[in-house]
C-alpha cells in the first residue's frame, strides 16, 4: 500500500483528501501543528474510514523536525502539501507572517523531497494567482497579475519555487492545484470547516450567522460590475476538491503527465455571486439570514470563476455536488457542532 504524506492533515481541505486517499486505498500520514486546526478531526476521519490517521505534531518551518518525519518513514511515495496560512484578510494585516510561514515551510518540505528522492509532489495552490484577471472564466494559460493580497503571493511565489526545482531535481514530478472556492462538509458531517476565530470565508460566516454565533453577516461591497454589485466567486463541493488531490498522484503515477510540472484548475467553471450564497443558504435551510451590505474589504477580486477543462479531460474529474448541496452539507455541519457544544455545556 503507497504511502502518502498530507501536511496540514488537519485542516479543512487536507482532512477531507486523507479521506478520500485512503477510500482510495492509500495509507496516509499527516503533518499538521494545529496552529490553525483542530486535532480532534483525526476522530471524524477514524469514524468515516476505519483507519487511525498519524499526525505528527511538528512546524514545517522547523528543518530538523520535518526531516525527522521523513527518516522514520523512508516509504513515503508521494505529498499532498496544504499546510499554510490562508486568509486573504488576516494576510493583508500581518503580511510577514504569511511570506514566511508559507514559503519556509514550502522550502524545508522540497529540501526533504529531493534528500529522500520522493517521486510526487502535489501542491495546494489558489485561483487567487490570477488576481484580477483581464477575462473570465480563467484557464491554466490565463495570465497572472499581481495578488490582490500577500496571501495570494504567497501562492504565486510557491509556484515559481516549484517550477524552479522541477527543473532541477527532474526525478520529482510535481502538480499545482489551483483552487478557487472550497465549502461544504464531508456528506456524512463527520468532517467540515472548523475555522479558529471569526471566519473569514464566506459560508461559514452564512452558517455562524445562522444558528447564532455570529450577530449578522456583512456582505463586503454591492458597487462592483456584477450582476447583483456583489463579488463572484467559483464556490466547489470541499469533497469533489479532495477526490482531484486523490486523481492528480494518480495521473502521475501512470506516467500521464506531459512534463515535470503541470497545473490544474479546480472549480466548477460557475460563478456565484454572494449574494445568490445567501439565496442558496436560505433556500436549502427555510431561514431568513440577518445581513447588511457594507464596504469593500481590501483584498478581495472582483469576480473570478473557472474554465476546468483541462482538470476534466486529463485526471478524469466530475463535479458530484451542486450549490444546494454545498450549502446543506455546510449547514448540517454547522448545526452538528453546535449540538456536541450544547452536549459539552451540559
Amino acid at each position: 500500500m503507497a504511502k502518502i504524506l498530507v501536511t496540514g492533515g488537519c485542516g479543512y481541505i487536507g482532512s477531507h483528501t486523507i479521506v478520500d486517499l485512503i477510500q482510495s486505498g492509500y495509507e496516509v500520514i499527516s503533518i499538521d501543528n494545529n496552529s490553525k486546526s483542530n486535532p480532534d478531526v483525526l476522530k471524524g476521519i477514524e469514524k468515516i474510514t476505519g483507519k487511525n490517521v498519524k499526525n505528527y505534531r511538528v512546524d514545517l518551518c522547523d528543518f530538523d523536525d520535518t526531516h525527522a518525519v521523513f527518516q522514520e518513514n523512508e516509504d513515503i511515495i508521494g505529498i499532498i502539501h496544504f499546510a499554510a496560512y490562508k486568509a486573504v484578510g488576516e494576510s493583508v494585516e500581518r503580511p510577514i507572517m504569511y511570506y514566511e510561514n508559507n514559503l519556509n515551510s514550502l522550502i524545508n518540505v522540497l529540501k526533504c523531497v529531493r534528500d529522500f528522492k520522493i517521486p510526487y509532489f502535489v501542491f495546494s495552490s489558489s485561483c487567487t494567482v490570477y488576481g484580477n484577471p483581464d477575462s473570465i472564466p480563467v484557464t491554466e494559460k490565463t495570465p497572472t497579475k499581481p495578488a490582490e493580497s500577500p496571501y495570494g503571493a504567497t501562492k504565486q511565489m510557491g509556484e515559481q519555487i516549484l517550477k524552479d526545482f522541477s527543473r532541477v531535481f527532474t526525478d520529482t514530478k510535481i502538480i499545482s492545484l489551483r483552487y478557487f472556492n472550497p465549502v461544504g462538509a464531508h456528506p456524512s458531517i463527520e468532517i467540515g470547516e472548523l475555522p479558529i476565530g471569526r471566519p473569514q470565508n464566506l459560508f461559514p460566516a452564512i452558517t455562524q450567522t445562522a444558528i447564532g454565533k455570529l450577530p449578522k453577516l456583512v456582505v463586503y461591497g454591492s458597487d462592483y460590475d456584477t450582476r447583483d454589485g456583489s463579488c463572484i466567486r467559483d464556490f466547489i463541493h470541499v469533497s469533489d476538491i479532495a477526490h482531484a488531490h486523490t486523481l492528480a498522484l494518480q495521473f502521475l503515477e501512470n506516467n500521464k503527465n506531459t512534463s515535470n510540472y503541470e497545473i490544474f484548475n479546480l472549480g466548477t467553471g460557475n460563478g456565484v455571486t454572494v449574494l445568490e450564497a445567501i439565496q442558496a443558504f436560505e433556500r436549502v435551510s427555510g431561514l431568513q439570514l440577518n445581513y447588511e451590505i457594507g464596504p469593500r474589504r481590501p483584498g478581495d477580486v472582483v469576480a473570478i470563476y473557472a474554465n476546468n477543462d483541462h482538470a476534466v479531460k486529463s485526471l478524469g474529474w466530475k463535479i458530484q455536488y451542486g450549490i444546494d448541496d454545498m450549502m446543506r452539507t455546510a449547514w448540517l455541519w454547522e448545526q452538528k457542532l453546535k449540538a456536541q457544544e450544547s452536549a459539552n455545556e451540559s
